[in-house]
């Protein structure tokens, strides 16, 4: 029917966004992903759109990519799972790291999302295993975690949201790389290094 919306973001709430297009205000359900990436309040955002038209209800879920609409499309191709289960799973894990999970066969990640136990894990694997596309046919596998996802990994599992360990580690990351003694550590020495300071900074 319409493939995004652009326009003025009026609300931002829990899985939640409320846009204005020219007087006329969408209600749309989102991914905290999305809800992250849009602007602020009072500035203009773009949103890629899918309509789910039921019987008795009519639902409309946005996405800040055409690739995580894609991946959300690939989601409900998984038995078990319907809309609003693939928008808690892109809410509770990124894209970046639910494709590597797939393509590597790292059931343990799927097993982590609340809500996904291993009957429904396993059904993942067997149903999107190497089979996930973006919008010009490429594989989504393509798609690789950053390169310190050992340390993202590390602070997830002592409980912190993945999210914000994500864009701790990156921004981290990128400050250190222009210092030339951290340039020069091992692959082990630096992530030590992030690790350390990545917990420093969330704690």
């Amino acid at each position: 029917m319409f493939n995004s919306l652009t326009g003025t973001i009026t609300g931002k709430f829990p899985k939640q966004v409320f846009i204005d297009t020219h007087g006329i205000e969408w209600d749309i359900y989102v991914p905290d992903s999305t809800l992250d990436a849009l602007p602020p309040v009072g500035q203009t955002g773009r949103i890629y759109t899918w309509l789910n038209h039921r019987e008795d209800a009519m639902t409309l879920y946005g996405f800040a990519s055409a690739e995580e609409r894609s991946l959300f499309f690939d989601l409900l191709k998984v038995e078990g799972i319907g809309a609003k289960g693939a928008v808690k799973i892109l809410s509770s894990v990124s894209s970046e790291m639910l494709v590597q999970a797939l393509d590597s066969g790292d059931v343990s990640v799927l097993e982590k999302i609340q809500g996904i136990g291993k009957k429904t894990a396993a059904k993942m694997m067997l149903t999107l295993k190497g089979k996930l596309t973006l919008n010009d046919g490429q594989p989504v596998s393509a798609v690789k975690a950053g390169p310190y996802e050992v340390v993202v990994n590390a602070l997830y599992d002592m409980g912190y949201e993945r999210r914000n360990c994500e864009n701790t580690v990156a921004n981290l990351s990128h400050a250190l790389e222009k210092d030339p003694d951290f340039a020069a550590m091992s692959r082990t020495e630096k992530e030590d290094m992030l690790f350390k300071k990545a917990l420093l900074e969330m704690a």
